[in-house]
């Protein structure tokens, strides 16, 4: 009866290490980042306005997050490489930002590829949380990738 229950006391240690390795998982959650969704894209004039919402997922406020951006055409290829300025994020408050495309149908956008983030300020500081954390998602049939 000896190893039946060095068994139970062997299974009880196995168990007490998964509890201990799930919980060490749930408490490692990333910091946050920036969550971007297509949310609009219309034309004006001779122009497309795209609408995005931001909403920085972090505790700390983001003091200014510019991303650049590659725009597909319909077909796949490169149409251009900008710079969209999100400005100020507040944590866990939803921003509306509207970028207008000059001489560009809306209807020739294909997809969207955040390409990294140029420019990303916390508290002053330089920080990575803008591109490390970043979730992408649309509303259209433009694919927002990131």
């Amino acid at each position: 009866m000896q190893p039946l229950r060095h068994i139970g006391t062997c299974l009880a240690c196995a168990a007490a290490l998964f509890g201990t390795a799930a919980q060490a998982q749930e408490t490692t959650s990333p910091e946050g980042g920036v969550a971007l969704e297509l949310n609009a894209a219309d034309l004006v004039g001779e122009a497309c306005r795209i609408t995005f919402v931001a909403t920085n997922t972090g505790a700390e406020p983001i003091d200014r997050a510019v991303y650049e951006t590659v725009l597909f055409g319909a077909e796949g290829g490169v149409m251009m490489l900008t710079l969209f300025d999100f400005g100020s994020l507040p944590a866990g408050v939803p921003r509306v930002r509207q970028f207008q495309i000059a001489d560009t149908a809306c209807g020739r956008i294909g997809s969207l590829l955040i390409n990294g983030a140029g420019t990303c300020t916390v508290d002053g500081a330089a920080s990575d949380i803008c591109a490390k954390g970043l979730a992408t998602s649309s509303r259209l049939n433009i694919e927002l990738q990131g």
